[in-house]
């Protein structure tokens, strides 16, 4: 049987009753990569070597008697913005194409000390700027269900190679839905968890204030098992919460008796497919079955949530890629005459047409004159939404919205109109802005055969509840095993 198509939970299951082993799956693995990869472009680098060698000694860990972490011998996939000891991290940029870091970044380290096998460093938007993966300064990445259209992005590698067996989980970093919009185009789960859950450490920063690391994977309960392994306080970032972190796996359970669902009418609006409403609906219905009760919550300042979010993340970034000079590390243009010119030159040519876009509009919004008109506006309207959402979950115990407006679009649809391309984002953004934990999961599938993501929202550190959730729902349906035909 391929083992290559099952979930983390069903392959821990194999492994420790030693029906197959870490390096029989780890090489079933990198086949569907060379099998897969010339059509999806999900890979910026594929670890073989090593991840035979960590297969090996998972083996050897599974053969003793010491207890088994659910993901020791599993495959996983890295977004090749998460720095990796000895392995490039490019950030899919030509002014990072041959950084070998130093250190690995704390979720890396920490899938290590479970056991998990490092399969390769996924393809990405240039400094996880996009929604659609073709902003990668080294090809776009193709969706497995239809290779004519997006991932979606800036974590299109790992949603892509997730939905097309290509490894069995990922981790990506969603900093405005970056996660939740490719699982969602990708017809697969992605989690944000809540800011300062997951340590931030070796992840290279695109906007410190929303960057958030989390998991891609199959089903809800490999999500949990995902979280149970990166989640926690870490003394090396001091944004990271130092708050205890609950067993997520254990707590899932197919009960919905009296949970409270929040439908925020600001989310089902005007130039949302009909398709994607259709069957964002049909879900929530679903969920009332189960026993869940909805009620309308109003979350009135949605409709600058994009417009803040651009403000605060270009300023983040434009302050961010300022290390990017030639000189530490990295690209650096050649020949030049002088220092200024050497900026000047490695910055034009090593950064991409969206980069750049970025810096210049973080630029402006803090620049003398135009601060507080911009950049401090947008902050105090931050505190509005995320106030939104405190009173909201006054209410209710998670809300529930599409992940995005439109099924993944054809490639090359929106890339010369960046304002279309920035509202693909529009109803993941604000989770971001606030700081909360999101997932998207399958509910549906267009006519055409195209994935719909359903958005569960919860409370700052509620992650239990979102994951319970969306597994009460999943058990309750199939989407979620439907594969691409690729």
């Amino acid at each position: 049987m391929n083992p290559t198509p099952l979930t983390i939970h069903e392959l821990h299951e194999q492994l420790k009753n030693h029906k197959t082993t870490s390096r029989e799956l780890t090489r079933r693995v990198l086949d569907r990569i060379r099998s897969v990869e010339p059509k999806i472009h999900a890979y910026r680098t594929v670890t073989e070597e090593s991840a035979m060698a960590q297969a090996e000694a998972a083996d050897q860990w599974l053969q003793s008697p010491r207890p088994v972490h659910p993901l020791t011998g599993i495959p996983i996939a890295l977004k090749d913005n998460l720095c990796t000891k000895g392995i490039r991290t490019t950030c899919s940029s030509k002014i990072l194409e041959n950084f070998i870091p130093p250190y690995d970044a704390t979720v890396v380290q920490r899938l290590k000390e479970s056991g998990a096998v490092i399969i390769g460093k996924t393809n990405m938007d240039e400094f996880a700027m996009g929604s659609s993966t073709e902003n990668s300064a080294f090809g776009l990445t193709a969706n497995p269900w239809d290779v004519n259209r997006i991932p979606g992005g800036s974590s299109g590698g790992s949603a892509a190679a997730v939905a097309a067996d290509a490894c069995i989980a990922a981790l990506g970093s969603d900093t405005g839905g970056s996660i939740r919009q490719p699982a969602a185009m990708c017809g697969v789960v992605g989690l944000k968890p809540t800011y300062g859950r997951v340590s931030r450490y070796g992840l290279v920063a695109f906007a410190s204030s929303l960057d958030q690391i989390g998991s891609i994977t199959k089903d809800v309960t490999d999500c949990a098992l995902m979280m149970d392994a990166i989640a926690g306080h870490d003394s090396y970032d001091s944004t990271s919460a130092d708050i205890p972190t609950p067993d997520y796996a254990r707590a899932l359970n197919r009960n919905l008796n009296g949970l409270r669902i929040g439908i925020p009418r600001e989310y089902f609006i005007d130039g949302t497919d009909p398709e994607v409403l259709h069957a964002v609906r049909e879900a929530i219905h679903a969920m009332e079955k189960l026993g869940a009760k909805t009620r309308e919550v109003r979350l009135t300042h949605t409709e600058y949530a994009v417009a803040t979010y651009y403000i605060l993340a270009t300023a983040e970034a434009g302050s961010n890629l300022a290390r990017y000079d030639g000189v530490k590390y990295g690209y650096r243009a050649k020949p030049t005459k002088d220092l200024l010119e050497m900026y000047m030159k490695t910055r034009q040519t090593g950064f991409g047409p969206e980069v750049k876009r970025r810096i210049m509009l973080g630029t402006y919004a803090l620049s003398s004159g135009y601060y507080d008109a911009y950049y401090r506006k947008a902050q105090c309207v931050r505190t509005l939404i995320k106030g939104d959402f405190d009173e909201a979950f006054k209410q209710v115990d998670v809300i529930v919205t599409p992940t995005a407006p439109t099924a993944a679009f054809k490639i090359g649809e929106k890339t010369q109109d960046p304002l279309q391309m920035y509202l693909s984002d529009i109803f993941t953004i604000s989770v971001n802005i606030a700081g909360i934990p999101a997932l998207s999961m399958p509910c549906g599938f267009t006519k055409t055969g195209l994935p719909i993501g359903l958005q569960i929202m919860g409370r700052p550190f509620a992650e239990e509840a979102v994951l319970q959730a969306a597994y009460a729902y999943e058990q309750a349906t199939e989407w979620h095993k439907r594969k691409p035909n690729i």
